[in-house]
């Protein structure tokens, strides 16, 4: 003992000055051969630990100090030892652990000897220890407080040959789960409560403390036993008229559930906390909808002997998306049964990511192969889970570092994952999943899980993040609900996340074609149809499973069956079925032959019939009625088991309870106490005070007062006799076992119907899809929606592609958020047979356009009617929509960062058969070297072959080589509305160069002064940038029409007018009514117009002698002036010739020629001027006053045909 205190005190301060001593003083520690002497030695030099120098000197002389106590199995005083070192440093624990790896490699592998803080830390790094019974989870160790980690340690030491609640290494995991939980916590209550805590046992109790004692046998120690089965969840302990939780739990109640402490917040006691047994059901909603499992333990009901304890068990769990069940059988009220939350497992291979989903209810899982990163993201997003498993895989990224999300692909997924809790797990995906799951859950290792996953090898790939939020199939703020406009606001709940996850996966080709012919069946249906009673899977599963399906439940199943029945036997319903069959194979993963489904359902509805009470006209149904007794007992006590059960199955039972109520009402002149479920004599002042041998005196002698159930005198009014008594006991067993023989035929059908339980998930999920589909159809007329044209695959043997895949056709297109029979929509046609680069001004349409043709193109493939008068859709293999990106602080990555993630998702998945939709690419980077990007990326889709469309404010691409060989230019026009430029929304041919972004700036309240500036600065940079101009001969700018046009050199003055003007009557004589009536006039350099055109509307050319081309127009006197002027200067004069003067006053333009039209009107002149400007320029011409072409940068079209568009009805 001397020698141990001698190494420590005085020895160890010269370990951190003098290197060499510490290999001499770790001798000596190995030489302790005294558990008692280490045990001292730990406790007393806890000061000199936490002064402990963190190097390889301090990590020598810890490492052989653990040692020394493992060689002696002083696991207590291990735990100490670690507890002291992380309050001290978490760094010092790794240089520990990292120290001498041979050996402790070597015991990590033998968990007999390994030390629990260096098998923690490996399983941080994704590596499991060999299975054990209890093999969960994997966390980092957790920094336990000086005062409570040594105070607990005192009492192990006290303890450890004596008390069973000595922590194991197993534990520790589990405790330390539940320390970061607490850490979350912030009511003071509870952080109150969290000090009086011990972690040395998994209840976190403190044997110190009032009531803590574990002793054998007590409640304590109990419950202990229960937790140690279930460790990570919260036990509630049913005593008497409360559920009561303990410790850790009990913080965790006061937390989350609003219960206040038992005790209040006395310091000597342990922490408990609990609820009322009528507020069980409120209090497990609140913990399970903050992420916790709850263990629920339940008393024996019955007498229990004097002295002995209750009996208990563990009735069951509430988890996250499956509700505790327990006792519904009996009761005559309905369960909210929520959807239900897989446990997730993610892994990464070289096929993509891979997601499985395990559904502990339903004992299936499903496996999802070869997804995106966005897409998997999608997934995650679109459905909560309960447990979160991360595979080893996903640390090495494409960029072939460890640190998951660093750069590249991975960033999103981490995002993703870093707000949640995970954990990391290593081995086969599959297997070691479905072993944690049977671990969380309690399952054994016999217990299978089925596969729900229908191969399909062309099936579409699920959509991406961006694709499903941009076009409302994931709520999302600010974008117009996709979901919302496929059903009628009646239809919710389970049809409504049916239609959600048919978006979000579109289906296989052939089953997309099934789902548009039912469809199209239902629209026509003349017959009635069935209510279409919905049920979820899971919560039908678990009920019968457990034999908790109560008459309720039973009711809602026959109406399933029923109806299903009733589609079999109605001509024109039971094409409906059949078609049905195949969509709820794929949603169910259950394959049944037609007719055996319709036989199973017939048998289940029968065998539901036999045993139901299905007529409350029945006799046997009515409660017993006795002149003496209140109505109201009867009712109370036989209410909760009458008109449950057919009467022939209970007439012995029923029997029995009329017979006891006869009696009953014979004993005496009653009255009925509710609240004790009693009958007894009531009144006051029955005992006279003088006994006079007077009538009645007997009887008044056989009274006696009334006891509850407790044996307490209920009240001086409440009187009873031993006839009445034994009466009512006899009553309260004959109601009891009638009550329980209804309740054991119920959990007998339950059995019966478990045998069928493949049918009746595959009955109940396609009354789900066929009233989703219904709804649709119902809301898709009144909408005015169309059938589209589902171009598939070809059926030749080896056939690669589509047939007709090269072209989707949408006639009278309009916004899937715009009620087309209210007529408010614009329509648009969009004959798509390349890629299109669209071009438009702000608030011209591009995005919702973009938006449109994606809604229409997913509801195509997924077999539902699109927004349209008439459409032809090929089955796309993806449909990829990019708009606008938001940095990702969580990632660290900017919002330029974020848009290339996700086009480079996009360009690499690209292909012959994708629709690929990008709306303003590039816009978060300079302008230069975004429009590079954007036109490399327009030149790499053009090679893929896709469909689709790529809007831009980018023009720079126009001027850049692209060897793109199919794209079409599209742009959205605009119209002059009483000198106003508005959008039309229309789809047109050409380009369009104005952006309108003064005019949007202004009307969302941007300060005058600051527009007018920017005009200044526009004016100043641009204007002189386009006065500078050079032509270049060869500059070839290809149109819509796919037609190579040459820039014209402007050469001889003849040889230009007579080219030009021919050129103007063109692009003119389509604005016309008449165009034939128009003729376009020359006027020489040194000539004037005749007077005939003073008083009228002209449009005019100016060919100046630099060879370039000046366009205007002059308007009529006491006209308003218009939105566009001439740039050149102002002039006081309205008619042409003087406008004529004065550009020719100007120096260098003396020897100007024009060319002139006279229009009808100031409106015509405006839009044949806006015309010139830029069809002229599209044409190669060289124009003086391009800049003028701001606000007028509209009709743009470089093909000089009109386009097809559908206008407003």
């Amino acid at each position: 003992m001397a020698g141990a205190n001698d190494i420590f005190r005085g020895e160890f301060s010269s370990i951190v000055r003098d290197p060499t001593q510490a290999n001499h003083v770790a001798g000596k520690i190995r030489a302790c051969s005294s558990a008692k002497e280490l045990n001292i030695l730990v406790y007393k030099s806890r000061s000199l630990i936490f002064s402990l120098a963190i190097d390889e000197i301090g990590s020598q002389f810890l490492v052989s100090l653990v040692a020394k106590l493992k060689s002696m199995n002083m696991k207590a005083e291990i735990f100490a030892l670690y507890a002291i070192l992380t309050v001290s440093s978490r760094k010092l624990i790794d240089s520990i652990i990292t120290h001498d790896i041979g050996r402790q490699q070597e015991r990590i592998e033998h968990r007999e000897s390994s030390c629990p803080v260096v098998r923690r830390r490996r399983l941080l790094a994704g590596k499991r220890s060999p299975r054990k019974s209890n093999r969960r989870y994997s966390e980092g160790v957790y920094c336990l407080r000086d005062r409570k980690a040594l105070k607990g340690i005192t009492t192990a030491s006290r303890k450890v040959k004596t008390s069973s609640d000595v922590l194991a290494d197993k534990d520790l995991s589990h405790l330390v789960w539940w320390k970061e939980r607490l850490q979350t916590c912030k009511k003071p209550s509870t952080l109150q409560l969290i000090e009086r805590l011990m972690y040395t046992n998994l209840l976190g109790l403190d044997p110190n403390l009032r009531n803590g004692s574990l002793k054998d046998g007590n409640l304590n120690w109990e419950m202990l036993q229960f937790k140690s089965r279930f460790p990570r969840e919260v036990l509630l302990c049913r005593v008497g008229d409360f559920y009561e939780a303990i410790g850790i739990d009990a913080c965790i109640l006061v937390e989350y559930a609003g219960l206040n402490p038992f005790g209040g917040l006395r310091s000597d006691s342990i922490p408990k906390a609990g609820c009322p047994v009528v507020n069980l059901r409120q209090t497990l909603d609140d913990l399970t909808r903050n992420g916790y499992s709850v263990c629920i333990v339940e008393e024996v009901q019955g007498p229990t002997p004097a002295r002995s304890r209750k009996g208990r068990f563990i009735s069951g769990h509430a988890h996250p998306g499956s509700p505790y069940v327990y006792g519904l059988v009996g009761v005559d009220h309905d369960l909210d049964f929520p959807e239900p939350m897989p446990v997730v497992g993610i892994s990464r291979s070289a096929r993509g990511y891979c997601m499985i989903s395990i559904f502990e209810t339903m004992k299936a899982y499903s496996l999802d192969d070869g997804l995106t990163e966005e897409a998997l993201v999608t997934k995650l997003r679109t459905r909560r889970c309960h447990h979160l498993f991360l595979h080893a895989s996903l640390r090495h990224n494409a960029s072939g570092t460890c640190r998951w999300g660093e750069f590249g692909e991975g960033g999103l997924l981490w995002g993703e994952c870093s707000g949640k809790n995970f954990e990391w797990f290593e081995g086969d995906t599959l297997s070691e999943l479905l072993s944690r799951v049977k671990d969380v859950y309690g399952l054994d290792d016999e217990v299978s899980f089925r596969n729900v996953n229908v191969p399909s090898k062309n099936r579409p790939r699920p959509l991406h993040l961006g694709t499903a939020t941009q076009i409302g199939a994931l709520p999302t703020e600010g974008i117009p609900c996709l979901l919302k406009v496929l059903l009628p606001s009646t239809c919710s709940g389970l049809p409504s996340l049916y239609v959600r996850d048919l978006l979000l996966n579109p289906p296989a080709y052939d089953i997309a074609l099934k789902i548009q012919e039912t469809c199209k069946l239902m629209s026509r249906v003349t017959c009635s149809i069935p209510e279409f009673t919905c049920v979820s899977s899971a919560k039908l599963v678990k009920l019968l499973e457990q034999r908790e399906a109560n008459y309720i439940e039973f009711c809602r199943i026959k109406n399933v069956l029923d109806e299903v029945l009733h589609m079999h036997q109605h001509a024109e319903l039971v094409e409906i079925l059949k078609l049905l069959m195949e969509p709820t194979w794929v949603a169910t993963g259950l394959k049944i032959d037609f007719e055996t489904f319709v036989n199973e359902c017939c048998w289940a509805s029968d065998t539901i019939g036999e045993m139901i009470s299905l007529d409350d006209n029945e006799s046997h149904q009515n409660v017993s009625k006795c002149a003496n007794i209140p109505k109201e007992f009867f009712y109370d006590m036989e209410s909760s088991w009458r008109g449950r059960v057919k009467g022939i199955h209970i007439e012995e039972e029923i029997s029995q309870v009329e017979k006891s109520a006869e009696a009953l009402s014979l004993a005496g002149e009653i009255a009925y106490a509710r609240e004790h479920e009693s009958v007894w004599f009531k009144g006051k002042r029955f005992t006279p005070s003088i006994w006079g041998g007077t009538a009645g005196e007997d009887q008044i002698k056989q009274l006696k007062p009334a006891l509850d159930s407790k044996g307490k005198k209920v009240g001086e009014e409440w009187f009873t006799t031993p006839k009445v008594e034994v009466a009512l006991v006899r009553y309260h067993e004959a109601s009891e076992n009638a009550k329980a023989r209804v309740l054991e035929l119920l959990r007998e059908l339950s059995v019966k119907l478990q045998t069928k339980i493949n049918v009746l998930v595959f009955a109940s999920m396609l009354l789900v899809i066929a009233k989703a589909l219904f709804a649709h159809a119902c809301e898709g007329r009144r909408r005015k929606w169309v059938f589209p044209t589902l171009v598939g695959f070809s059926t030749d043997e080896g056939a690669n592609s589509l047939d007709g895949a090269s072209q989707m056709k949408l006639t009278g297109l309009s916004p899937y958020w715009f009620d087309v029979a209210s007529g408010t929509a614009v329509r648009n046609t969009v004959d798509m047979q390349s890629l299109f680069l669209l071009t438009g001004p702000n608030g011209g349409g591009k995005s919702s356009l973009l938006r449109s043709i994606c809604a229409a193109a997913l509801l195509g493939i997924s077999g539902l009617m699109v927004p349209a008068e008439s459409a032809c859709i090929p089955y796309f293999d993806s449909i990829m929509l990019h708009m606008k990106s938001y940095d990702s602080p969580v990632d660290g990555k900017s919002s330029f960062q974020v848009e290339m993630s996700e086009i480079r998702s996009i360009v690499s998945q690209a292909t012959s058969r994708s629709l690929v939709l990008i709306d303003e690419i590039c816009r978060g980077t300079e302008t230069a070297k975004g429009t590079c990007i954007a036109g490399s990326v327009v030149e790499c889709l053009d090679t893929s072959g896709c469909l689709g469309i790529v809007s831009t404010h980018l023009h720079g691409i126009f001027s850049l080589p692209l060897t793109a060989k199919n794209i079409t230019y599209k742009a959205m026009g605009a119209e002059n509305v009483e000198g106003q430029t508005k959008p039309t929304w229309k789809l047109t041919d050409g380009v369009c160069r104005e952006s309108l972004a003064f005019e949007t700036a202004k009307r969302e309240g941007v300060p005058e002064s600051v527009i007018q500036r920017a005009e200044a600065l526009y004016l100043s940079v641009y204007a002189k940038d386009a006065s500078s101009e050079v032509v270049k001969p060869d500059k070839i700018v290809t149109s819509s029409n796919n037609d190579q046009q040459i820039c014209k050199p402007v050469s001889s003055e003849r040889s230009l007018e007579k080219d030009l003007a021919k050129t103007i009557i063109k692009i003119c004589g389509k604005k016309m009514v008449e165009p034939e009536a128009l003729e376009c006039h020359s006027i020489g350099a040194r000539e004037l117009p005749p007077p005939s055109t003073v008083g009228s509307s002209c449009v005019y050319v100016m060919h100046r002698p630099d060879k370039r081309l000046y366009i205007g127009q002059n308007r009529q006197k006491n006209r308003k002036l218009l939105i566009l002027k001439i740039s050149v200067m102002k002039l006081q004069t309205d008619d042409l010739e003087g406008r004529i003067r004065a550009h020719r006053a100007k120096e260098g333009l003396q020897g100007s020629s024009f060319l002139y039209l006279m229009v009808q009107g100031k409106s015509m002149a405006c839009q044949l001027e806006t015309l010139l400007i830029n069809q002229l320029h599209e044409q190669g011409y060289s124009l003086a006053n391009l800049a003028d072409g701001k606000h007028r940068n509209f009709g743009t079209s470089s093909s000089l045909s009109t386009p097809d568009v559908v206008s407003i009805s």
